[in-house]
C-alpha cells in the first residue's frame, strides 16, 4: 500500500512539473486521455483525479448556443478549433477573410470619392489647372471622352476648384445656368440656378476652404465646404442653339481667387469635345492607389470616424505613406474584383424587394425603367433622413456623376427626370448583336424636348460607334429633323448593329459583342410623365424573323 501512494504521488509529481510543456496534453472533459504520439500523457487512472482542477468540465446548464464547435464548414472552407481556440490555418484564413471583406466594404464607400478624383484628373488631363481654366463641351458631349452617362443635348462646363491653393474662390454664374457644386467625396454643396439661392438669375458665390476664419465680404451667396477641391458643373440649354449658349458661358462665367478679386486672371475655356480623356475611377487594384491620394490631400475630418477606421485597416491613413505588403496587394486585388462585381450586380438586378425596393419607375408593372435616385433621394440616408442606404449609394455612383437635390425634385415644366433600362422587356442584359424596339405613345410629355441615349456596360459612357452623337429625340444634334413618326404619332426606336429598313432616322447603332443600356430622358417634364399616365413602352427583343424583315 505505501509503495502504490508513493507511486500516485510520483505521477502527481512528474505531472505537475509539465502542466506549462507541450510535452503533456491536456485531459478531455470526459476524463480519457488525448496524447499525441510520441507525447507522453497522464496515466489514465489518475487523470480523473486531478482533471477537474486544470480543466473543469462544462456546467450542464452552460447554452450550446455560446459554445464554438471543433470544426465549422463556412463558405470559406473547414474551420478547426481546440475547444474554442482557432488553430493557426484558421486563424490565417479568417485573417484573409476579414482584410478582404475590408477591401471590398472600402471599394464600395470609396467610389464616390475615387469617381470625383478621376474627373479632377481628366480636368488636368485637358490642361484645366487653375481655377480660371475651365473645361467646357462647347460641341456638346460626343462619344469619345469617357465620362460616366453624360447626355448629347446640353452644353457642360465644368471647373475643379483648388481651395487648399487659392483660399476662398469667386464663382460669377451667369443667368439662366442649372449646376451645383460637390465637395472632393461628392457630398452635396450648392445648387446654382433656379434651385440654388440665385433664382435662376445668375450670381456671385463665394466658396469657402475648411475651416476658414478670415473675413467674408458682403455680397456673395457663401457655400462652407469639409474639403480642399470642389468640383463644379453647369448646365446650359442650347435651345436658342449652341452658338449663343457657348458664348453666354465665355462672357459671363468668372472663377478666381478671392484675393486677386480687383485683377482676376483672364479666363481660359478649354474644350472637352470630340478628345480622348478618361473621368472614370479604376476598376482594379490602382483604385486604392487613387482612394490614398484623396485621403493623403483633403482633412481628417472629410469622413466619419468609422470610415477613416475602415481605411486605416487596409493601409490607406492621412499622413501615412501607403505601402501593402505582397499578401495585401494580393488580397485588395482580390478584394476590388468581389467590389466591382457587387457594384454591378447592385446596379443591374437591384434587389427590389429589399434594399432597393423604390428604384423602379414603374413598380406596379415590374417594368425594367428604373430610376438614378431610389425614392428621389440623393443623400442615400432613407425615408426617415438618418438611416444610409450603401446599396442605394452604389447604384448612383457606380453610373452616374454629380450629386444634386434639384435632380430628383420633379416639378412641371422644370429641370429634367430621367429612366433607366439595363434590361430588356425579360430583364435580360441587351446584346449588341441583335435587334432590339423602343415604342413610345404620342406626344412625350416633356415641355422643352426628350431623348434617348444609350451607353456602353463597361465604360457607363456613350456607346462609341459610328454615331458619334448615340442618341434620338425632339432636340439633338444627332438627331435627322426627319425622324419618323407612326401615323398615331407615336414613336419606335430601334437600337441594332444595322438600321432596319425604312427607320434609318429612329435607329442607334449597336455593336456586336458588346452590351448597352440607355436613358430616357425628359427635360421639362410634364404632368402625364410624372403622374405616370403616360409611360413609354419596354425595350423589346425583336424575333429572329423580325429582324430579317
Amino acid at each position: 500500500m505505501k509503495q502504490l501512494v508513493l507511486v500516485i504521488l510520483a505521477n502527481i509529481s512528474l505531472y505537475a512539473s509539465h502542466t506549462t510543456s507541450s510535452k503533456y496534453t491536456l485531459c478531455r472533459a470526459d476524463t480519457r486521455c488525448a496524447p499525441i504520439k510520441p507525447t507522453p500523457c497522464i496515466p489514465p487512472k489518475i487523470a480523473p483525479k486531478i482533471a477537474p482542477k486544470i480543466a473543469p468540465k462544462i456546467a450542464p446548464k452552460t447554452p450550446a448556443s455560446i459554445l464554438t464547435p471543433d470544426k465549422y464548414t463556412t463558405s470559406i472552407g473547414p474551420l478547426e478549433f481546440f475547444d474554442g481556440v482557432p488553430l493557426p490555418a484558421t486563424v490565417q484564413k479568417a485573417y484573409d477573410y476579414l482584410d478582404t471583406m475590408r477591401g471590398v466594404d472600402a471599394f464600395l464607400k470609396g467610389i464616390p470619392g475615387a469617381s470625383l478624383q478621376a474627373l479632377i484628373k481628366a480636368n488636368h488631363e485637358l490642361g484645366a489647372t487653375e481655377s480660371n481654366q475651365v473645361m467646357i463641351m462647347d460641341k456638346l458631349m460626343d462619344s469619345k471622352p469617357l465620362f460616366l452617362t453624360g447626355n448629347t443635348t446640353t452644353l457642360y462646363t465644368m471647373a475643379a476648384l483648388d481651395l487648399k491653393r487659392d483660399g476662398p474662390t469667386v464663382v460669377e454664374v451667369p443667368a439662366g445656368m442649372l449646376g451645383f457644386l460637390n465637395d472632393a467625396w461628392f457630398h452635396h454643396l450648392q445648387d446654382i440656378g433656379p434651385a440654388g439661392p440665385d433664382k435662376g438669375q445668375g450670381g456671385n458665390y463665394l466658396v469657402l476652404p475648411p475651416g476658414y476664419t478670415g473675413t467674408i465680404p458682403k455680397g456673395y451667396h457663401l457655400v462652407h465646404s469639409r474639403t480642399y477641391t470642389v468640383w463644379l458643373l453647369l448646365r446650359t440649354s442650347i435651345a436658342k442653339g449652341l452658338k449663343p449658349a457657348v458664348d453666354l458661358i465665355k462672357s459671363k462665367l468668372r472663377i478666381y481667387p478671392l484675393s486677386k478679386k480687383d485683377n482676376p486672371p483672364k479666363m481660359a475655356f478649354i474644350s472637352g469635345s470630340n478628345v480622348s480623356v478618361n473621368s472614370i475611377h479604376a476598376n482594379d487594384y490602382s483604385f486604392y492607389e487613387h482612394l490614398n491620394k484623396v485621403i493623403q490631400r483633403e482633412p481628417l475630418d472629410m469622413l466619419d470616424p468609422e470610415t477613416r477606421g475602415l481605411y486605416a485597416s487596409i493601409g490607406i491613413q492621412k499622413g501615412k505613406p501607403f505601402r501593402p505588403t505582397t499578401r495585401m496587394k494580393r488580397i485588395l486585388t482580390d478584394a476590388v474584383a468581389i467590389g466591382n462585381t457587387l457594384a454591378r450586380s447592385i446596379v443591374w438586378y437591384p434587389r427590389t424587394e429589399g434594399t432597393m425596393k423604390g428604384v423602379q419607375h414603374y413598380p406596379d408593372t415590374n417594368s425594367s425603367w428604373n430610376r438614378g435616385y431610389l425614392d428621389k433621394n440623393v443623400f442615400f440616408n432613407g425615408k426617415d433622413g438618418k438611416t444610409m442606404n450603401s446599396d442605394a449609394r452604389t447604384t448612383f455612383h457606380y453610373p452616374y456623376t454629380g450629386v444634386s437635390p434639384a435632380m430628383a425634385a420633379t416639378r412641371v415644366g422644370v429641370g429634367s427626370d430621367y429612366a433607366i433600362a439595363y434590361l430588356d422587356s425579360t430583364k435580360k442584359p441587351f446584346d449588341g448583336s441583335k435587334t432590339y424596339k423602343l415604342h413610345l405613345p404620342a406626344n412625350p410629355p416633356a415641355k422643352d424636348f426628350w431623348s434617348l441615349t444609350i451607353y456602353d456596360n463597361q465604360t457607363r459612357s456613350m456607346l462609341q460607334t459610328s454615331q458619334p452623337f448615340p442618341t434620338v429625340g425632339s432636340q439633338d444634334k444627332g438627331i435627322k429633323k426627319n425622324i419618323k413618326l407612326n401615323s398615331d404619332g407615336s414613336y419606335d426606336i430601334y437600337i441594332s448593329p444595322t438600321p432596319p429598313k425604312d427607320h434609318e432616322n429612329n435607329w442607334l447603332e449597336s455593336i456586336p459583342g458588346k452590351g448597352w443600356f440607355a436613358i430616357l430622358r425628359m427635360y421639362g417634364p410634364l404632368e402625364p410623365w410624372i403622374n405616370k399616365t403616360w409611360r413609354p413602352g419596354e425595350i423589346m427583343l425583336l424575333s429572329e424573323k423580325a429582324e430579317e424583315q
